[in-house]
C-alpha cells in the first residue's frame, strides 16, 4: 500500500468553485436536492475535495430523503474529525475531514438501525467522487477492498 500524506492543499484551494469554497473553508451548506451527489448510485468512493483522503465509499451510501448524500459510515473513522456545533441555535456534531480539516457536513443518530443508526450528512460540494473503475488509476486501490463481493464490480 503506497502511503499519502494529505494536508490541506493551498493549491487545491484556490481552485475550489465558489459554492465549494463556501462549504469546505466558510463551514458553508449547500441546497438540498441541487447537488450531484444526493442521489447517486454509481459505485466508487468520495474523498476530501481539498486534500483527496478517502471518507465515504458508495457501498455505505443511503437515500435518506434529505437530499444531500448520507452515509452510514466513513471509510476509516481516522479521517474525519467530529466537532459539537451550536450554531444556529442547534446541537449538532460537525463532520470534518482530519488531514484537510474541510467542513464536510454533519453527523446525526437517525440513520438505518440495521446499519448502525448513523447519519453522516455530507455537502456534495466537499465531495469529490472516484468510480470503481477508476480507483487504481487515482492511487485507491486499495479500497476496491470494499466492493468485493459488490453485484456492481
Amino acid at each position: 500500500m503506497v502511503s499519502k500524506e494529505y494536508r490541506k492543499d493551498p493549491e487545491a484551494v484556490s481552485r475550489l468553485s465558489r459554492q465549494q469554497y463556501h462549504v469546505t473553508q466558510e463551514n458553508g451548506t449547500e441546497p438540498p436536492f441541487r447537488n450531484p451527489y444526493w442521489d447517486s448510485k454509481e459505485p466508487g468512493i468520495y474523498v476530501d475535495v481539498v486534500s483527496g483522503e478517502p471518507l465515504f465509499a458508495s457501498v455505505d451510501k443511503y437515500d435518506s430523503g434529505t437530499g444531500w448524500p448520507s452515509f452510514t459510515a466513513p471509510i476509516d473513522a481516522g479521517n474525519v474529525v467530529q466537532i459539537a456545533d451550536t450554531s444556529h441555535g442547534m446541537v449538532r456534531t460537525e463532520v470534518r475531514s482530519a488531514h484537510g480539516d474541510s467542513h464536510l457536513g454533519h453527523l446525526f443518530d437517525d440513520g438505518p438501525r440495521d446499519r448502525g443508526g448513523m447519519r453522516y450528512c455530507m455537502n456534495s460540494a466537499a465531495l469529490r467522487f472516484v468510480p470503481l473503475a477508476d480507483l487504481e488509476r487515482e492511487g485507491y486501490g486499495e479500497y476496491r477492498r470494499l466492493f468485493e463481493g459488490d453485484a456492481a464490480s
